[in-house]
């Protein structure tokens, strides 16, 4: 990778790294050229070596006025987080006193950081690629193991030698291309077509491999939509609590009750599961309620997996349909107070067998009701798999989109239609470049805004 720079890393920037709030401790991030020199304004006695954390004063460079004592580590160019000096002050917690060392080294000469700016300085000094920058971003939002575990691994480098091996490729047809360029008085060139023809096709293979991970990575990123659905009083919300196991939604027997979703995120065999509990589906009078009911329709619209609520067969037949209704997604009926059965099941009213039995009360069935919503994710977009890297991003999805439709037009115009191989190498730069620029071999200031953007301060 290139080591571009931006003109924002000539500052020293610094940021507070940790949570604001109430704590033991809290982390202040100094990196930039001059970072040592700010850090010696403030710090009293100088750290005696890099990497060494230094019990020292900070102290305010005009006042003189004791700010904290803090633990500073100071890392040398090539050895922090960014490529830069930097240096690390653990100070104590709380409001005031990361507050006032950070104000003592903004007067010493650094800047308050940007939003990612830290990381996007790492992305610029060669420290990790925007794939692996994007992973801290990640696994900092991560609120599950799998989205954990997803993230990284990306960060580890997975999807980026998986990137870099396609750009390898790319780059091989390339080269073979290049022979014919050279020597167009052969017929066929030094390289049979049938060899170019292979790598290609083996390129937009690997390609096509990759992007089909892209439903389920962005679903393990994002968290799987899965909607409770039903009538009121079918006890969604009641469900959605004791899957929780906590009480969120309110639950009375006033139909109506729930005006709003709730959203919580559990985890099952895997996926991260983003539970939504919604107002009940009837005709209603009521503007606010109908205003909850459309909420609701809404959230079906965009489900994974809606559960179906009901607690006798008419009520969930009418569950089951009114959720059809407003949904491509799978529809899991669920056969709600099964700790009532005994009372409320007749001959003709029989649970059905597709139907999982659940008791928020007793709180039996909801394993086997999230392992249900599980294995419908797993059939309608595959299984998250361990040992395979995965598209976790819809910016990841275009490029290599556009890198596979550029392979596809370069098959068509050089193999398939015969045009001289310096127009249809161009499809071939084109492949590289989609690739290039998802890895951030490329410097791309919009693409580098976007990704950095959502980023905390202090990363």
């Amino acid at each position: 990778m290139p080591s571009t720079t931006s003109p924002l890393s000539h500052d020293t920037i610094a940021a507070l790294a940790t949570p604001p709030g109430r704590g033991a401790l809290a982390v202040i991030r100094l990196s930039g050229p001059a970072a040592h020199d700010v850090a010696g304004r403030v710090v009293v006695p100088w750290p005696p070596a890099p990497r060494v954390a230094t019990l020292c004063a900070v102290r305010h460079p005009e006042t003189g006025e004791l700010a904290d004592r803090a633990l500073v580590t100071l890392f040398e160019a090539g050895r922090s987080y960014t490529g830069e000096p930097a240096v690390e002050l653990s100070t104590h917690g709380g409001w005031a006193v990361p507050a006032a060392v950070l104000d003592a080294l903004l007067a010493a000469g650094a800047r308050q950081a940007l939003p990612g700016e830290f990381t996007r300085r790492a992305v610029l000094h060669g420290r990790m690629d925007l794939v692996q920058a994007e992973a801290v971003g990640d696994l900092i939002d991560a609120r599950t193991e799998a989205m954990r575990r997803a993230a990284t691994r990306q960060l580890d480098g997975a999807l980026s030698r998986r990137l870099e091996e396609l750009r390898e490729r790319v780059l091989e047809i390339e080269a073979l291309v290049a022979y014919e360029i050279d020597f167009p008085e052969e017929d066929d060139g030094p390289v049979p077509r049938e060899r170019i023809a292979a790598a290609t096709r083996a390129a937009t293979a690997g390609v096509a491999e990759l992007l089909a991970t892209a439903p389920v990575g962005e679903l393990v990123r994002e968290g799987a939509v899965v909607v409770l659905a039903g009538p009121p009083n079918a006890g969604k919300s009641s469900l959605f609590n004791a899957l929780l196991g906590e009480r969120r939604a309110i639950v009375t027997d006033v139909p109506g009750t729930t005006r709003d979703a709730l959203e919580a995120v559990v985890e099952a065999a895997g996926w991260p599961l983003r539970l939504v509990d919604t107002a009940g589906l009837r005709e209603t009078a009521d503007t606010v309620e109908r205003l909850g009911v459309e909420t609701s329709q809404a959230w079906l619209a965009r489900a994974h997996v809606v559960l179906a609520c009901g607690e006798t067969r008419a009520r969930l037949d009418e569950s089951v349909a009114l959720a059809r209704a407003a949904t491509d997604a799978p529809v899991v009926p669920v056969w709600t107070k099964a700790d009532l059965t005994g009372d409320l099941v007749t001959s003709s009213d029989q649970m059905p067998s597709a139907a999982v039995p659940v008791s928020a009360a007793q709180r039996t069935g909801l394993d086997a009701l999230l392992a249900r919503a599980a294995a419908e994710l797993r059939e309608r977009y595959g299984a998250p798999d361990a040992e395979v890297p995965l598209l976790t991003r819809a910016r990841h999805r275009r490029a290599l989109t556009e890198a596979r439709g550029e392979l596809a037009r370069f098959q068509g115009a050089f193999l398939d239609e015969g045009v001289p191989a310096t127009v249809a190498a161009v499809h071939l730069r084109a492949a590289v470049h989609a690739i290039e620029e998802l890895i951030g071999a490329v410097d791309v200031e919009d693409v580098l805004g976007r990704v950095f953007a959502t980023f905390c301060v202090g990363k």
